[in-house]
């Protein structure tokens, strides 16, 4: 046959015209440029010397330079199913592959950035013998998406509020609203009303807060013995901070191994916005107003709204794996007289960076009194300003690629002698978005490492 896919098909289910299946391929040394899936208790005996029609072993195989290899430019070369083709063998299931070198190109699992020379599928089992497993490296993980690097939305100018003597009830100037894009809303407080004897007093701005101090977003008070007050201004939008970064070993798939990506980061908290000032009045002990003119106070501005919080970045991407076999739940794996060599993991990604919050805006003046403010009569208070949105949180590293000669579900393997497995490096944890050369907050942890590694099922919490 010209490819061993072809082979093994014919060897799976037999020729046409009804003849037996002969669950055995006999493969020639030299490359196979191509992927293989092989059924369960179809052997796979590769090594033989085909020059003039020889079809011999020598020796053990004729050494290592008369192997099969098996080395596709992308995917998994080699992949043993499990046992839903048991019928093809009776009560042994079990596939033995000899006399091959299989090689996994680098970054060439379906991740794109993973390197993985085998897998066994849930229920294979299998016996590995003379043979070489040869993964490449793993790619760095992809960078966290950053947030946009303009600030998020700003704040509103909060409105003047009505003159003295300009109408008979001098309402307070309406309220201004910031709506941010998930709906959140930051407002300034009412202006306080204007009034013959008293003042109104501002209303609060939006959202509130439990604090008392001099940026709560009170509302100031209306004009009574004592002039009226200004809007407190409001307190700025918590920022997001820095996300944590990716931990935990990943879990094992039909596609090889999944890691985990670092934590996006959290969205800035809206700014609170500025309290409406206080109204003012047009009585004792001052002037009123003329006759002929309505009779109220001047009126309060309102307070500025804050504004919206930064958007969080995206959390870097697991770095690509290298792994010899990877060996699902329910699977039988003896290796004898083999050696499994595992490349680099490659480096987390980066945390994305977080966006700006935007500008809290400044609240209105209050209302003039009556004579443009010269003295005649009390003018009304301004409103306060609306608080900064806080910065979006920078977004954790990912976790580096495992580098592991047999990664597994459940010990379910024997290593014969002769056999040596040499993992490479695992990948570094990636950096935090922001973060210094040495800054180790919230980094992702290096990945998974060693000669034999467990994991946990698929369906198991990864943390």
């Amino acid at each position: 046959m010209k490819t061993l896919q072809h082979a093994i098909g014919l060897a799976a289910h037999g020729r046409a015209h009804g003849e037996a299946a002969t669950r055995r391929v006999y493969a020639c040394g030299g490359e196979f440029a191509e992927t293989i899936t092989l059924p369960s208790g179809v052997d796979l005996q590769g090594g033989r010397r085909c020059d003039g029609g020889d079809w011999s072993y020598e020796g053990t195989f004729g050494g290592p330079a008369h192997r099969t290899i098996i080395a596709p430019p992308g995917g998994i070369p080699l992949r043993v199913l499990g046992a839903e083709e048991k019928e093809l063998a009776g009560d042994d299931t079990a596939s033995l592959i000899s006399g091959v070198r299989v090689v996994a190109a680098d970054a060439s699992a379906p991740d794109g950035k993973s390197s993985i020379a085998m897998i066994l599928s849930t229920g294979a089992r299998a016996i590995v013998q003379d043979s070489v497993i040869v993964a490449g490296n793993g790619k760095d993980g992809e960078p966290g998406q950053d947030a946009p690097s303009y600030r998020a939305t700003d704040g509103v100018v909060g409105l003047n509020g009505a003159n003295a003597c300009t109408a008979d009830a001098a309402v307070g100037a309406l309220p201004v609203v910031t709506v941010c894009d998930d709906g959140i809303e930051s407002t300034g407080g009412y202006g306080g009303d204007g009034g013959l004897d008293v003042g109104g007093d501002g209303a609060p701005g939006e959202p509130a807060t439990a604090e008392i101090s001099e940026r709560d977003g009170r509302g100031g008070v209306g004009a009574a013995a004592m002039r009226c007050k200004d809007g407190n201004d409001g307190a700025d939008g918590v920022d997001g901070g820095r996300a944590g970064g990716a931990f935990g070993p990943g879990f094992l798939s039909d596609d090889g191994w999944i890691g985990v990506r670092g934590e996006d980061g959290k969205k800035g908290g809206v700014g609170h916005g500025g309290g409406g000032g206080g109204g003012s009045k047009s009585r004792e002990p001052m002037f009123a107003c003329p006759v002929r003119l309505p009779q109220s106070g001047a009126a309060g501005g309102s307070g500025g709204s804050g504004g919206c919080g930064g958007k969080g970045g995206n959390g870097g991407g697991y770095g690509g794996a290298s792994i010899g076999i990877v060996a699902l739940e329910g699977t039988d794996l003896t290796l004898a007289n083999t050696d499994v060599l595992t490349g680099k993991g490659g480096q987390g990604g980066v945390g994305g960076t977080g966006q700006p919050g935007g500008a809290g805006q400044h609240g209105a003046h209050g209302g003039l009194g009556y004579g443009g403010g010269g003295g005649l009569m009390w003018d009304a208070c301004k409103g306060g300003t609306g608080g900064n949105g806080g910065r979006g949180g920078d977004a954790g590293g990912g976790l580096g690629g495992a580098s592991v000669g047999i990664a597994y579900v459940v010990p379910n393997f024997a290593i014969r002698p002769g056999t040596t497995i040499v993992p490479g490096d695992a990948g570094p944890g990636g950096p935090a978005g922001n973060a210094g050369p040495k800054d180790e907050v919230g980094k992702g942890g290096p990945g998974p490492e060693g000669a034999l590694y467990a994991f946990p099922a698929a369906s198991e919490p990864l943390h």
